[in-house]
């Protein structure tokens, strides 16, 4: 086996600087604010998210293991004013190698991880690696599960059945794939599918999207839809409109 955790203060609240001539806030505004008041408050009572970066790190894998070591700041960025996120990574290679790390809250502790980790030839894993989510949130809840990879080798009614149980344990699998493997696809959408969480597809020329989803999923890990709902970006809108029932590809 390869917890830190760091708690950051919601912003504290400034006072108003209206004046007596001005008008008064109109409705959206307020239920703006209060969607945000509400998603803040729902992070600090949870103390933070607990989320596992599962990835595939099989031979092919290298050029995206490497745009994920890139990109996995992002997640500790979203959240980092507003709560706290503990990332554990887990990845499979080679023959039947399968591995986590401890759970980290901080970008530099979880890219030391992956640069020190090469890939190397095998078939997929996927099983194990939602085996070892459902053992690990019967310990202590884990608040999503993002899974990277392009490929699927395995029996689809075993990963569905985990993914099903995942799903009624409230842990929703977040599966971004590369590449169009129909096969792969097909899995991915019903492991998306059955444990309410949601697939995307990306590619190296979509690494900003990329980006750009993980930083939803980290605030979905910490705060729920609500505060994807006060964030309130694009891809906090796809990541709502995809986890209440439409997986795009």
């Amino acid at each position: 086996m390869f917890m830190v955790m760091k708690q950051a203060r919601p912003p504290a609240s400034t006072p108003s600087k209206t004046t007596p001539t001005a008008e008064r806030s109109g409705s959206s505004e307020i239920d703006a604010f209060v969607r945000q008041a509400r998603a803040v408050a729902a992070v600090k009572a949870a103390g933070g998210g607990r989320l596992i970066l599962a990835l595939d790190a099989t031979m092919s894998r290298q050029p995206t293991w490497d745009i994920a070591c890139t990109l996995q700041a992002e997640m500790f960025d979203a959240v980092g004013k507003s709560g706290s996120l503990a990332v554990q990574l887990v990845y499979f290679r080679g023959f039947g190698e399968c591995r986590s790390s401890k759970f980290v809250t901080d970008t530099a502790a979880l890219k030391r991880l992956m640069t020190g980790i090469g890939c190397r030839g095998g078939a997929t894993q996927i099983g194990k690696v939602l085996a070892h989510a459902l053992k690990s949130t019967a310990t202590e809840k884990v608040d999503a599960l993002v899974y990277i990879g392009d490929a699927m080798e395995e029996s689809v009614d075993d990963l569905a059945d985990k993914a099903g149980r995942l799903g009624l344990l409230g842990v929703p699998v977040f599966v971004f794939q590369e590449g169009r493997d129909k096969t792969a696809e097909s899995a991915f959408k019903e492991i998306a599918r059955l444990s309410k969480g949601a697939w995307y597809r990306f590619d190296h020329n979509s690494a900003a999207t990329l980006a750009k989803l993980l930083s939803a999923v980290a605030v979905f890990a910490t705060g729920g839809v609500k505060a994807l709902e006060a964030r309130g970006r694009p891809e906090d809108r796809l990541m709502i409109e995809n986890l209440r029932g439409g997986n795009k590809g």
